[in-house]
């Protein structure tokens, strides 16, 4: 009996604490922490966004100068060739057989030649004689010339079968990376073949890009006040969204308007340096001929402009946007635009949305929803410098 009874009331006392239980821990619970950033001014130098092409600032095509089969290849395809390495060897047996004969011809008139002077040099040693003539003397020295001139006809013909020999050793002109090989050893080329290979020059590189008219003409006049052209900076923002780490300078700014487009054309010059290299020591670099990538040109002189940390900045289906805490510590979603450049790459810069002072969340961002209340706490340090302290620097 009794023991029944302790049982009842251990029920009773489960029930009752469950309900405490969960009273205690609502009683416990309390807006979610989340840490803040203030807004602030900070120093950005404004920029614009054009569509352009990275271009190698040299571009070789090679070709055969001479008619001949191609016996040797000596480069990869990819590879990066150095000024003066061997690239195809054509057959070079007839050539090497043309040369030997040209040289044997200039040997013969120069034979002849040697024989000519002699003539003559008798012939005027015997002009003060009874059997001296001046017509032999006349005669000697026209054989004597002619005999000369053919000779030099002959050493010009030896200099071009040289050069023709020359030319069937085909060498990289320049430094660069070299493309396919459109012909296979094997094959007979000529001139009018074609392109048997292509080198593109790799540092630095072109990046060619058109601008409206009126932006080019707005961009020479700040040119013009910074101290030329080449005070402007360019940089490259690749395929993949992420902004190249190496900055380059306006170098030419072209003569004339495409009339279809009323745009001109504008060009920076920016390196591209080995960034690593492969199992086969191919060196690796970045930018490539050809590709299709966004010119950021930077103007001349910074303005202020507001800042937050680039953790603070979420985006969706509608854009980007950021949780502001109120007065009250209540947060709200507020969509924001931001500008294309930023002086760091943890900050991002608010041209729409934001007020200087306002706090917006940089941690915690998924404990918050819109309306609800949270506990603000403040992050470590400031995304950037304030207005003071821009204007001190």
């Amino acid at each position: 009996m009794l023991a029944e009874t302790c049982r009842r009331w251990l029920f009773v006392a489960a029930l009752l604490g469950a309900p405490l239980g969960a009273h205690a821990q609502m009683g416990q619970s309390g807006p979610p922490a989340v840490t803040v950033a203030p807004v602030t001014l900070t120093p950005v130098t404004p920029s614009t966004d054009y569509i352009g092409r990275i271009m190698a600032t040299d571009r070789v095509n090679l070709v055969a100068r001479v008619a001949a089969f191609l016996e040797i290849r000596s480069f990869k395809e990819g590879a990066e060739v150095k000024k003066g390495d061997p690239l195809y060897r054509l057959e070079q047996g007839p050539f090497q057989a043309d040369v030997e004969a040209r040289e044997a011809v200039v040997d013969q008139y120069q034979a002849q030649l040697e024989n000519a002077e002699l003539t003559l040099a008798r012939a005027k040693m015997l002009l003060n004689t009874p059997a001296g003539q001046q017509s032999t003397v006349d005669s000697a020295l026209a054989n004597q010339l002619s005999i000369k001139a053919q000779r030099m006809s002959a050493e010009a013909q030896l200099a071009q079968s040289r050069i023709n020999l020359g030319y069937t050793d085909i060498r990289a002109p320049i430094d660069g990376k070299i493309g396919r090989t459109a012909v296979t050893i094997g094959n007979y080329v000529t001139p009018g073949t074609g392109v048997l290979a292509t080198i593109v020059s790799q540092d630095p590189m072109y990046v060619v890009f058109p601008v409206a008219t009126r932006a080019a003409m707005a961009l020479r006049d700040e040119a013009v006040e910074k101290g030329g052209i080449g005070a402007l900076v360019v940089k490259v923002r690749l395929p993949n969204g992420r902004i190249y780490n190496q900055t380059g300078k306006l170098d030419f700014l072209d003569n004339s308007v495409a009339g279809g487009t009323d745009t001109i054309i504008l060009r920076a010059v920016i390196p591209n340096p080995i960034v690593a290299k492969g199992s086969d020591d191919t060196p690796a670099r970045q930018l490539v001929d050809g590709e299709l990538i966004t010119a950021i040109v930077e103007e001349a002189r910074p303005v202020m402009a507001l800042g937050v940390p680039r953790a603070a900045v979420l985006t969706d289906q509608g854009g980007d946007y950021v949780f502001v805490v109120d007065d009250d510590n209540k947060a709200a979603q507020r969509r924001v635009t931001l500008a294309n450049s930023s002086p760091a790459p943890q900050l991002a810069v608010v041209t729409n949305g934001l007020k200087e002072g306002e706090k917006v969340v940089v941690e915690g961002m998924q404990r918050v929803r819109p309306g609800q209340p949270v506990a603000p706490q403040p992050v470590a340090a400031e995304p950037g410098p304030t207005a003071s302290q821009a204007e001190t620097k």
